[in-house]
């Protein structure tokens, strides 16, 4: 936990940028039946009745100290597909940098052997010498920024009925343009210090 704390005290540099990453899902559901307008005094009403067109995989890659966010919509959360997105962030999203820190959950597919059983040795090699992979602590997940950016998408454009991965990627990128846009940050206040006093009973008793 305080080195995932300890990160956070870092200031920005462009060259070593500082990154959250995580990963949700969403159900696409169609409406059978068309929903009818809001009107003065009346909310949008939707029928019960729907249609499950499967579930989308949503990998959040969250720059706290930019003010910048990408989504990526998959199929499905394997190694093959966290390994191409974590190659997208060092060929695409931050070809200049000199070295990047990722901060994610400790889950099976979220290991450097998935760049190995996707690329070349040398390609995963190339790809793992760009990365500082730090992981959370068991049931510490909170101490990840991207889960407050999920948050955020999930209030503002994900609570409600989307009924295909087309839908899905279209309002995502239009919420992602907007928010990147206004560079909105996310000011990390819990310190090492504050975890000492806080979660004392986590600490060891000496």
């Amino acid at each position: 936990m305080e080195e995932v704390l300890e990160i956070y005290k870092r200031e920005y540099d462009p060259e070593y940028p500082l990154l959250c990453f995580d990963e949700s899902s969403k159900q696409q559901i169609q409406e059978v039946i068309e929903s009818l307008p809001m009107k003065p005094g009346q909310p949008v009403r939707f029928d019960g009745e729907y249609k499950r067109n499967g579930v989308s995989n949503l990998f959040m890659i969250f720059e706290p100290l930019a003010g910048k966010r990408y989504v990526r919509v998959t199929e499905q959360r394997t190694k093959k597909d966290w390994a191409d997105c974590i190659k997208m962030i060092v060929d695409e999203f931050y070809p200049d940098a000199k070295k990047i820190t990722i901060v994610m959950d400790n889950l099976n597919t979220h290991s450097p052997a998935s760049l190995y059983g996707r690329f070349s040795p040398e390609e995963a090699r190339r790809i793992t010498e760009k990365l500082e992979i730090q992981y959370t602590p068991k049931h510490g997940s909170w101490l990840n920024m991207a889960e407050i950016e999920f948050s955020a998408l999930s209030r503002q454009c994900l609570n409600r009925r989307i009924g295909s991965v087309e839908e899905l990627e279209h309002e995502i990128e239009a919420w992602t343009r907007a928010r990147n846009a206004a560079a909105v940050k996310c000011e990390w206040r819990f310190r090492t210090t504050d975890a000492r006093v806080k979660l004392k009973k986590l600490y060891p008793s000496i």
